[in-house]
């Protein structure tokens, strides 16, 4: 009998034992094949020139192509269903950004795909601050001023937005100093800073990348970074927390894979992600659109991920913006 249930056991285990042995196998070989970086946006956007740079190192890494696949459309959602109905394998990652990982579950109705359940968290990559800046003719040089002169003319101000992070960075804005702004949408940012240089709209609250140049030139002003602290790439551009206690905004970019990818091929993308951003090349992309590069484990990104997540949740409720 001893003998008999100890057979017995062994046959329930073997499928487990299986299972985790072509796991761990998988693991060892991976990649195997090509890779495939999806990214819901266009090329030359600052998520592609990372995802390029990046698909460079890891090919070097693994000695395997890198494949980035741009899937425009739907604010990256094309992208996002396409990865999350893939083969669970590790083969076909996702970088994004928080766009549509904290802003679409809050901002559309329907989404074809779950940002919390469809997909297996890898790496946090990089994050970047945003800019505040002004049409030089408004006549403000500060924060205060700023503020100030909402305050005086409720509502009169516009500002433009081609992303869900300058538009509810400006929202946070607005409930932080009591403000109240007029919200012109944009299909981009790009248009939308042409038309606050044209004097269309008032301010915006958008990423480096796209204002920085144009501050240079003097077509922008630029009031303060929604960073922690200053920039050594505008040192003498202030933190908006400075004149704001707390203000702190910014968006990121990650790598995901579907979700059900074996954990130790997770760890595999992982580790060729923490060698990939350490490199100088991928840390100079990084650094032109004004991010910086970061490192995370799995674990930590999932917690970020569900921070981030509620915490875009919670500002769009209080703005009281309705999902379209």
């Amino acid at each position: 009998m001893p003998m008999r249930r100890t057979l017995l056991a062994l046959a329930l285990l073997s499928p487990l034992g299986s299972v985790v042995s072509a796991q761990g196998s998988a693991a060892s070989s991976f990649p195997a094949r090509p890779i495939t970086i999806v990214v819901g946006s266009t090329p030359g956007s600052a998520t592609d020139g990372l995802a390029r740079a990046v698909a460079a190192e890891v090919g070097k890494e693994t000695g395997q192509s890198v494949i980035v696949d741009n899937r425009a459309g739907a604010f990256g959602g094309i992208a996002a269903q396409h990865v999350a109905r893939a083969q669970p394998d590790g083969y076909t990652v996702f970088m994004t950004t928080n766009t549509t990982q904290s802003a679409n579950p809050h901002l559309l109705k329907k989404l074809a795909y779950d940002p919390l359940k469809d997909f297996a968290p890898v790496a946090l990559l990089a994050k970047g601050p945003l800019l505040l800046v002004v049409n030089p003719k408004l006549g403000v040089n500060s924060i205060a001023e700023l503020v100030a002169l909402a305050k005086r003319q409720p509502g009169k101000l516009n500002y433009g937005s081609g992303s869900s992070s300058a538009q509810v960075a400006t929202e946070l804005f607005q409930q932080m100093t009591g403000t109240e702004f007029n919200y012109v949408p944009y299909r981009a940012n790009p248009p939308a800073v042409l038309d606050l240089i044209a004097g269309q709209t008032d301010l915006m609250i958008v990423d480096l990348a796209t204002t920085v140049p144009q501050v240079k030139a003097g077509k922008l002003k630029a009031l303060g970074l929604s960073s922690p602290g200053r920039l050594s790439l505008m040192p003498g551009v202030p933190a908006i927390s400075e004149s704001l206690p707390g203000y702190e905004f910014g968006y990121w970019n990650a790598l995901y894979a579907p979700a059900g990818t074996p954990a130790p091929v997770v760890q595999k993308l992982n580790a060729l992600m923490r060698t990939a951003m350490q490199t100088a090349s991928v840390r100079a992309v990084a650094q032109q659109s004004g991010m910086e590069t970061t490192l995370s484990t799995p674990e930590e990104m999932n917690r970020f991920q569900i921070a981030e997540y509620e915490r875009w949740g919670k500002i769009i409720k209080t703005a009281g913006i309705e999902p379209e």
